[in-house]
């Protein structure tokens, strides 16, 4: 009988270095657009017909072999399973629900503070999204920052840990997955944010709309917004009681936002410029020791990361202005360089900004799971 594992025990197995190939039965393309490292790639559906000896030679597994079958939704992996056990293959798992589960699947970090506030790193695995949740343990009440579409992760961690939500934030309109910030305010009762220049991006929805400097207090801790405009025009930063910021798609851990979703290729120097002074004359002007907290960390299609995942993916500001290079140069050579060398556009990119705009809406929840397939790429190195 085939035996089935569900994606986050999938993560679990990887974590732990366990021996087992993974079979990815998705068409070629879709393997290369997006999946997990490591992955053997042999496309079958289940109208396919199956040769145990074809299968031998084309992925060099044999019926000793542990074998774990990953597809898209969990159909067509479950099919050719039960075709590997019929054909002498003892040790095959199938993952549940596939890649869709795999996009599902969570880290929950804590990230060191003085102890007067505890932040909560959402780490998503598949997309290489960062959430957050601050809270003040006294006053039992929490914010949650840059929450992705799986509200009931962040709800349920809130309330594990003692915590009501009473603000939901987002840094920018999202471009490379669907924001869960408008669902989990409504989910939990909370007030949902957005900067003040949020209006320029055409968002359709009520928000309560945050001014430079302007303070959330979440019970004694406070958040403050600070525009940084570049990867957005409306892009904030939020500055946790001087300790943390949280900066959204502003600077990552290694690298920084790339500039044309917004503005277009044309015009990707203007924000790259807008983007220098954010940095220079706001993040880098902040305390060396203050952690930098970014929406997003590396992950390239095939999987890989150079974050190490169930810790802190974090720098600090003094780490960032001497340790990342494309924040040493002058003006001039930073915008020749951030718009010189920019990756592939996240999938679906102008759908799901108008979405999270509330332009648009998804069909549903399948056309919710096909729009967000696939790593972020909303990063932009400068090399």
């Amino acid at each position: 009988m085939v035996q089935t594992i569900s994606a986050t025990r999938l993560r679990d197995w990887l974590d732990e270095d366990r021996e087992f190939a993974l079979l990815d039965t998705r068409p070629e393309e879709s393997y290369e657009a997006w999946h997990i490292e490591g992955a053997i790639q042999y496309t079958y559906k289940p109208a396919f017909e199956f040769d145990a000896a074809a299968f031998r030679d084309a992925t060099g597994l044999e019926p000793d072999d542990d074998i774990v079958t990953i597809c898209a939704k969990g159909v067509s992996s479950f099919d050719i399973a039960k075709r590997l056990e019929d054909a002498g293959y003892e040790n095959v798992t199938v993952v549940e629900d596939g890649m869709e589960g795999w996009s599902r699947v969570y880290d929950v970090v804590d990230v060191p503070t003085s102890g007067d506030l505890e932040i909560v790193q959402f780490q998503r695995r598949a997309k290489g999204c960062l959430g957050y949740l601050i809270g003040d343990p006294a006053a039992e009440v929490a914010a949650v920052v840059d929450p992705t579409r799986h509200v009931e992760t962040f709800a349920a961690e809130a309330s594990d840990r003692g915590y009501s939500i009473e603000f939901v934030l987002d840094t920018h309109v999202h471009a490379d997955h669907l924001s869960g910030g408008r669902e989990l305010a409504e989910y939990v009762g909370a007030t949902y944010y957005l900067g003040a220049d949020a209006a320029d991006r055409g968002v359709s929805y009520d928000y309560r709309p945050l001014a430079r400097n302007e303070i959330v207090s979440v019970g004694e801790i406070d958040l403050k917004a600070v525009p940084t405009p570049g990867h957005t025009s409306e892009m904030v930063s939020y500055l946790v009681d001087g300790e943390a910021v949280l900066t959204g798609d502003t600077l990552f851990v290694d690298s920084v936002g790339r500039t044309e979703l917004q503005f277009g290729d044309g015009d990707a120097a203007s924000g790259a410029e807008m983007l220098y002074d954010s940095l220079h004359r706001t993040l880098l002007s902040l305390p060396d020791d203050v952690t930098v907290l970014p929406g997003h960390f590396s992950l390239a299609a095939d999987g890989t990361t150079s974050v190490t995942l169930g810790e802190p993916v974090a720098t600090t500001v003094g780490s960032a202005r001497t340790g990342l290079d494309l924040l040493t140069v002058d003006r001039e050579t930073f915008v020749e360089r951030l718009t010189g060398s920019l990756p592939a556009k996240p999938a679906n990119y102008e759908t799901i900004i108008a979405i999270n705009a509330g332009r648009e809406a998804p069909d549903d929840e399948e056309s919710a799971v096909e729009l967000e397939l696939g790593p972020n790429n909303c990063a932009a190195t400068g090399d």
